[in-house]
Order: structure tokens, then C-alpha cells, then sequence
């Protein structure tokens, strides 16, 4: 770390580091730390252990970047990040760093996590980044209003205002009510991720696969198409879904 330390001081010297690296801000750097966030996610997500730490350094460095700026304008360094994440982790797991702590399980720890988080705030949900992704925006909101009791007891009860909610969306189209549908599909969206929560599944990661999944499957629809009407652009739907369904069998076969 010392290292790293001394290479960043290095980079955002005023009179010999990297032009680019100087003007930065933390407003011009925080993209870059998000970005390096999603990188990290991609190469777990491919199963990439030697890109994987590649990106954990890339985003450890933007940690070291935020902070070599704190440092600078006197109002924290990189030791004090340590610290405090460190009293952070202790203060809110007593339950392996002080040895009369009660065993618990996964899922208590996780509510009495976010019960932690919580005593010192007016809401359970202050605190949420307000620029996070609204998926996972919507998975936290859930959650933590779940800390006070706020949630249904099993998930069949999440099915029902699924059902409620398209419902909703349906008789809002019929209206052919543009606003009124954006709202009501925003709530179907929103009991989705909550949804997601309920059957422990990260909604991005599931969404992602989905992509990658439809990607894989349309550009081979696409080829084979082209290859089938050559002098085309468009196709009649008939076709396309017909050719969707061989090459959905095609790539199950593939796969099992």
C-alpha cells in the first residue's frame, strides 16, 4: 500500500505529476470509480480470476485516488478510509469480535446488520445513494423498509401484487394514459426487484444474463435470416419466430 500511496502522491504533484491526473476532481473521477465498479462485476460474472484482480486493483487505485484528494484539501487520507471501514466491520459483527456474542445466522445477521445501520438515522432508508442504478435502488428500499417490518411474509404475497400491479398497467393503457402508464409500469418494475429480494437473486445479474442470453440467441436469428432471405432487411415476424425457436432448441441442446 505504501507503494500505491507514494505513486498517487507522485501523479497528483502539482509541479511534476501527470497534467490529467492533477485537474482531476472528485466530481470528474467518480464515473471512472463506478465504471471500474461494473469491471469488477463483469469479470466475476465471466469467471475471469486473472482479470478479476486486475480490476480489484483498478478499483482499489480509485479508492487511493478519492482519498489522496481528501488528503489534499484537509479532510481525510487513506488511513482513516481504514480505520474507519475497520471499526465499521468490528462494531457491527459482535457476534465473532467479542466472544459473548450470540451465533446467528446468515439471514439474522443481515437484519441485525441493517438494524445497525439504522439507530442513528430518522429513516431506515437515509443513507441510500441517491444515484445508484434504480434497480438497486429499488432492492435497497425493500430491504431496509423490511428492517422495521415493512414486507410481506412470503413470497406467494409478492406474486399477488405482481398480479395487481400489470393489472393496473393494463387498465392505464386501455386509458391510453401516457403518464399513468409510465407510473404504473414504474410499480411493476418496482415489485420486481422486490421480487428479486425475496428469491435472494440480484435483478442486475439476472437481467444481464437475460441480455447476454437474447444477444446470443438474436444474432443467430439474424444470420441465419439473412442467409434464408439475402435480399431482405426485414422479415415477417412468422419467420423470425420460427427460426427463434430452432435456435433456442439448438443452444439448449448445445448447452445440456
Amino acid at each position: 500500500m505504501k507503494k500505491l500511496l507514494k505513486i498517487m502522491q507522485q501523479l497528483r504533484d502539482p509541479q511534476t505529476g501527470c497534467p490529467w491526473d492533477v485537474k482531476q476532481s472528485f466530481q470528474t473521477i467518480a464515473p471512472y470509480t463506478i465504471e471500474e465498479a461494473y469491471e469488477v462485476a463483469d469479470a466475476i460474472e465471466q469467471n475471469d480470476m486473472q482479470g478479476l484482480k486486475l480490476e480489484l486493483g483498478d478499483l482499489l487505485f480509485q479508492v487511493v485516488f478519492h482519498s489522496q484528494m481528501a488528503q489534499e484539501a484537509g479532510l481525510f487520507n487513506f488511513t482513516d478510509v481504514v480505520d474507519s471501514v475497520s471499526d465499521k466491520m468490528i462494531e457491527r459483527h459482535p457476534h465473532v469480535f467479542q466472544t459473548a456474542g450470540a451465533q446467528l445466522t446468515a439471514e439474522q445477521q443481515t437484519l441485525a446488520w441493517e438494524q445497525a445501520k439504522s439507530q442513528d438515522k430518522a429513516s431506515v432508508v437515509d443513507g441510500i445513494a441517491k444515484n445508484l442504478p434504480e434497480l438497486l435502488k429499488a432492492v435497497k428500499l425493500t430491504r431496509y423498509a423490511a428492517v422495521i417490518g415493512f414486507d410481506w411474509p412470503d413470497v406467494s404475497h409478492v406474486f399477488d401484487k405482481l398480479t395487481e400491479e400489470v393489472d393496473e398497467l393494463k387498465e392505464a393503457m386501455v386509458a391510453e394514459d401516457q403518464s399513468h402508464i409510465e407510473e404504473e409500469l414504474g410499480d411493476v418494475l418496482f415489485v420486481i426487484a422486490n421480487l428479486a429480494r425475496h428469491l435472494q437473486v440480484d435483478p442486475s445479474s439476472a437481467l444481464r444474463k437475460a441480455n447476454i442470453k437474447f444477444e446470443k440467441r438474436f444474432r443467430k436469428v439474424e444470420k441465419l435470416a439473412k442467409e434464408l432471405q439475402p435480399k431482405k432487411e426485414s422479415f415477417d415476424l412468422d419467420i423470425l419466430d420460427e427460426l427463434w425457436d430452432q435456435v433456442k432448441a439448438e443452444l439448449q441442446n448445445h448447452d445440456d
